[in-house]
């Protein structure tokens, strides 16, 4: 499905792919990986533009890119639904509230520093983190078990562990290869 389709059904999909991005990234607390249940929520449940598959597909690239998950989500994404210039929209939606956010409280630092108001606002927050992480990790995961690929599943339940004992990097660039061989014999 091209953007031409996206824009004869919807004449604001540029305005709707910067609002969506802006008010995700305004009020996603945790990094990259709380916005990506939020922006399938959106984008796959909510507009139905792209279905689950290629969302997960397109998030398994963006983590797969050095950078900041959410960027590169939101680049992947907004190229995916309006090309370049949806690309550029939706970086522009993504990196504008975090930078004005940032701006904001690094004028008030040392009030927010000494406020235990606001050291417990983010102290509940990182709970709330921890519980949307969790969660995008078990739906990936039963998405991965309901595909019954076992290679897919081994390399899943290998990488879990080898996090304990390995550098992410060397995970990345086994697993990297590793999908590149099975893609190449599941062509032959």
């Amino acid at each position: 499905m091209g953007c031409d389709v996206f824009m004869k059904k919807d004449k604001n999909l540029y305005g709707k792919i910067f609002l969506s991005t802006f008010f995700l990234s305004a009020f996603t607390f945790g990094g990259g990986y709380v916005i990506v249940p939020l922006m399938r929520k959106k984008f796959v449940n909510e507009y139905r533009w792209i279905d689950e598959q290629e969302m997960l597909d397109l998030i398994a690239i963006a983590q797969s890119s050095p950078g900041a998950i959410a960027i590169n989500s939101s680049l992947i994404i907004g190229y995916k639904l309006g090309g370049l210039l949806g690309a550029f929209i939706s970086l522009l939606g993504t990196v504008l509230p975090p930078l004005i956010i940032i701006s904001v409280i690094s004028m008030f630092y040392l009030s927010f520093k000494k406020n235990p108001i606001v050291n417990g606002a983010l102290k509940g927050m990182e709970a709330g983190v921890a519980a949307i992480i969790a969660d995008v990790v078990i739906k990936m995961a039963m998405d991965i078990g309901k595909k019954r690929d076992r290679l897919a599943i081994i390399i899943m339940i290998a990488a879990f562990i080898a996090t304990y004992f390995v550098n992410i990097m060397v995970i990345i660039i086994v697993c990297g290869i590793i999908g590149i061989i099975a893609s190449r014999f599941n062509k032959k």
